[in-house]
């Protein structure tokens, strides 16, 4: 006991004096009084607060000032101003913290699910092992490059298509194109458009060094497509049969796509579809925050490693 404040030292104290695992306290404590677990877990939450009386055991640390009912209703004043629809509680939490909000997300997450905030998720199977145990992601800008395409419906001209392509390591969308018939032009525009804007010209050999992943699909294996990559310098990289995991960077912003806006417009016309999404498309490249690069923007991120490469 503490002559001074009258109170037990905590067990990490003693043990760290003595040089003795806790673990081995605890057993020995257990062996003799006979104590159950929940009684043993009782007693190492006052043991690791100096013996004061916490009731139930609690997680350490401080308390945030907020309590639930009032962190929710900053939670969805976040996600009515956000200019997103899918964003999930990672991302909430990270808007929260201009606001001086500082929480951990199992919290955030448990108040979103409670309230039925989140968006909903297909349900995880089980899966044998994959064909690739790699990385479908980059360090730098422009070393791979995913494409894929996806339809979307208007009333005038009924099914139309999508085409984009996005970069492994920045994930910005770098060229997209929708059209009337998905055919192997309508595939290469993307790949045109991504090349001027990143290499400044279009010209024989200009992206040497850079790969394309794709699926099997018939734009995408067609000569035309092919011979335009190898024109370009461009490394064709096709995904495994069966493996959509290998082009998971395309397939999960065509997910966002919908989400976010082919899902929320009834387009009247192609012409209309065509300034929607590139609008959209934008927005995602200069607001949409990243987890993998700290919640920057994908323009953010191009700047910054840019001027590293630089």
């Amino acid at each position: 006991m503490s002559p001074a404040t009258g109170q037990r030292y905590p067990v990490t104290m003693i043990c760290t004096m003595w040089r003795v695992a806790r673990s081995t306290v605890y057993a020995r404590r257990l062996a003799e009084t006979g104590l159950n677990r929940d009684a043993l877990r009782a007693s190492q939450s006052d043991d690791r607060h100096g013996g004061r009386d916490r009731g139930t055991p609690a997680k350490r640390g401080p308390r945030t000032p907020l309590d639930d009912a009032t962190l929710l209703v900053e939670i969805r004043a976040v996600l009515k101003a956000s200019g997103f629809c899918t964003e999930g509680h990672r991302k909430v939490r990270a808007r929260l913290r201009p606001r001086g909000i500082r929480v951990g997300k199992a919290r955030v997450l448990r108040l979103m699910r409670q309230a039925n905030l989140l968006a909903p998720t297909r349900r995880r199977h089980r899966r044998g092992d994959r064909a690739h145990a790699g990385t479908i992601t980059t360090p730098r800008p422009d070393e791979l490059w995913g494409t894929d395409a996806t339809r979307f419906y208007t009333r005038r001209e009924g099914w139309c298509w999508f085409f984009g392509a996005i970069d492994h390591g920045v994930e910005d969308i770098v060229g997209w194109h929708v059209a009337k018939v998905g055919d192997r032009w309508a595939a290469l525009e993307p790949i045109r458009q991504g090349v001027q804007r990143t290499h400044g010209q279009y010209a024989p050999k200009i992206a040497l060094g850079l790969g394309l992943r794709m699926d099997w699909g018939p734009q995408y294996t067609a000569h035309q497509f092919l011979g335009e990559l190898r024109w370009l310098g461009i490394r064709p990289s096709p995904s495994y049969v069966g493996e959509p995991e290998c082009t998971g960077i395309m397939e999960r912003w065509i997910r966002t796509l919908k989400e976010e806006c082919l899902y929320l417009h009834d387009f009247a016309t192609l012409d209309a579809a065509r300034q929607v999404i590139g609008e959209f498309i934008e927005r995602y490249n200069q607001a949409w925050l990243l987890e993998r690069h700290g919640y920057r923007t994908p323009a953010d991120v191009r700047l910054s490693l840019t001027r590293r490469a630089a």
